[in-house]
């Protein structure tokens, strides 16, 4: 079942500018949410939020087991 998006003139000629002759804007935009899901993962991958430095993990660990 295919459906209809309603873009600007100026969305379109910026999303065509990511295909070829050839490609269906379905193949540049498939294309363009396969990047997307790859970048969102290596951010999620190299986020430092929440994390400890390894000297400070072995600090923290032999502080714990001297105990």
């Amino acid at each position: 079942m295919n459906s209809t998006i309603q873009l600007s003139v100026e969305t379109k000629q910026l999303i065509s500018t990511f295909g070829s002759k050839e490609d269906t804007y379905e193949d540049i935009i498939k294309r363009m949410y396969d990047l997307a899901t790859k970048e969102q993962l290596r951010q999620f991958l190299l986020s430092s939020e929440d994390t400890i430095s390894i000297d400070e993990a072995i600090r923290r660990t032999k502080k714990k087991w001297r105990r």
